[in-house]
């Protein structure tokens, strides 16, 4: 076999112990420290010191020596430096901040009063429940950028109260769903920093660009649940005064600077100190971990417990980053070195096809991983295929970036593999189907790809902000 060839057949594997159960990140490290002395194999440096061995020498000095050689391979000091790599990386620091951020702000008890209040402040309006479930949804969301943690607290808090209120079962889970979603678009998120440090992209022009298509998408997200329940009632009823009682304008006005005011300030404050070059990301990163902390303070939910909690789960998650950062940069490292990369080039430029018949083909193929794979496996592991390319077909990879992100909302909202349906399903009373729970997230699938399709139609979406902010790049 050519080294190409061993080359698709460790890509091969490595799909095939995905779809097994392996775990991921030692998958990769293991194919490619094995593939990798394969590749590196280098008899003369290898064996050098054990060929000059004396006759005499004792079988210790023998066994020493070919240990050394056996060891003496090259994929071991590149996962090495891959490894040093991964940690130095200062656009990665960022990443245990936003998740402690997140995790403290989840558990400051900021949520329910949010939501009260914005159920409150929206009840004249059409699907009111709906449209401040989605609002408070989508500000957790961007605190967080856990996609499981808001599913699951909004399941808890809005689900019953929408039930309560005679909605719809499958209307109410789908806009819990696709709400607890949009943090890995809306900025600060995690899924982008990940992608800015697989790609090179400037993480904050990234953030620039994906403000806009995030409230494009929460924009299509409240026209579709204030349209449906005008033209379905029945969907989303209007709450009765015992269900919503009314508030003096004064009282309502405290409710929303007590509830809405912190999380809105601090969001605003890591973002904007971000946008306008007052901090870098890492540093904006660390306001707001303090900020969270504060607010945790202010709202009486800060508990030695409860921080504890908080670092276990950011360290966890941020673990499970790097060695997905490890095992990739060294999986990648192999498999380009012996032409595989070169082979996936070649095939994709010998198609002749368009740079939109690439953008759609590649999309596709995001979407399709999306089903077994989480999107941090997606962004890590198969977007750097696809990013070599994009030179060939003139695509700006900020660009990519952001379509990548909104694609992978379908990842969370697309049976049989929901994950979003799945965490509510977990949490939420037994009268709610799974089925119910899948129809509901449907439209939301077809919200984003109307999304994506006003982003390939008006680029200008996606590099508005960046260009004005930071002058254009391309």
């Amino acid at each position: 076999m050519t080294d190409p060839q061993i080359a698709l057949m460790m890509l091969g594997i490595f799909i095939a112990c995905v779809f097994l159960g392996f775990p991921i990140a030692f998958t990769l490290m293991a194919l490619g420290i094995g593939f990798g002395y394969y590749a590196y194999f280098d008899v003369g440096r290898m064996w050098r010191a054990f060929n000059r061995l004396a006759e005499d020498a004792s079988w210790w000095e023998s066994a020493r020596l070919w240990l050394e050689g056996y060891f003496n391979n090259r994929i071991f000091d590149l996962f090495v430096n891959q490894t040093y790599t991964v940690i130095s990386n200062e656009v990665l620091t960022a990443i245990p901040l936003f998740l402690f951020m997140g995790y403290i702000v989840e558990r400051a008890n900021i949520v329910d009063k949010l939501f009260g209040t914005l159920a409150l402040a929206t009840r004249n309006i059409p699907g009111s429940m709906g449209v401040a479930a989605l609002i408070t949804c989508a500000l957790f969301a961007t605190a967080t950028g856990i996609v499981g943690a808001v599913v699951t607290l909004m399941g808890l808090l809005a689900l019953p109260q929408m039930l309560k209120a005679r909605y719809d079962h499958s209307f109410a889970s789908g806009i819990i769903c696709a709400g607890g979603t949009l943090g890995i678009l809306i900025p600060p998120s995690i899924m982008l920093i990940v992608y800015a440090a697989a790609s090179g992209v400037s993480i904050v022009r990234l953030y620039a660009a994906a403000l806009l298509p995030g409230f494009t998408l929460v924009g299509l997200y409240l026209v579709y649940i204030i349209g449906r329940s005008i033209l379905n009632p029945k969907l989303a009823p209007k709450p009765t005064k015992e269900e919503l009682p009314e508030v003096p304008t004064g009282q309502m006005v405290w409710m929303l600077i007590t509830s809405f005011l912190p999380l809105a300030i601090l969001i605003l404050a890591v973002l904007g100190s971000i946008l306008f070059g007052l901090a870098t990301p890492t540093e904006a990163a660390s306001i707001g971990a303090l900020g969270g902390m504060i607010l945790a303070v202010a709202y009486r939910a800060m508990t030695f417990q409860r921080l504890r909690e908080s670092v276990y789960l950011t360290v966890r998650t941020t673990a499970m980053v790097c060695w997905l950062f490890v095992g990739s940069y060294t999986f990648s490292a192999v498999f380009s070195y012996l032409g595989g990369e070169r082979v996936i080039a070649e095939f994709v430029q010998g198609l002749d096809i368009t740079p939109i018949q690439f953008l759609i083909i590649a999309q596709l193929i995001i979407f399709l991983l999306g089903w077994p794979l989480e999107w941090s496996e997606i962004i890590i592991i198969f977007v750097p295929i696809f990013l070599p390319l994009l030179p060939f077909f003139g695509i700006d990879p900020l660009f990519f970036g952001v379509l990548v992100a909104l694609n992978l909302q379908t990842s969370f909202l697309t049976p049989p593999m929901a994950m979003s349906a799945y965490y509510l399903k977990g949490i939420s009373p037994p009268q709610i189907k799974l089925t119910e729970i899948f129809s509901g997230v449907l439209p939301y699938c077809f919200m984003v790809l109307i999304a994506m399709v006003l982003m390939y139609q008006f680029p200008q979406i996606v590099f508005a902000l960046p260009d004005a902010f930071y002058g254009p790049s391309r």
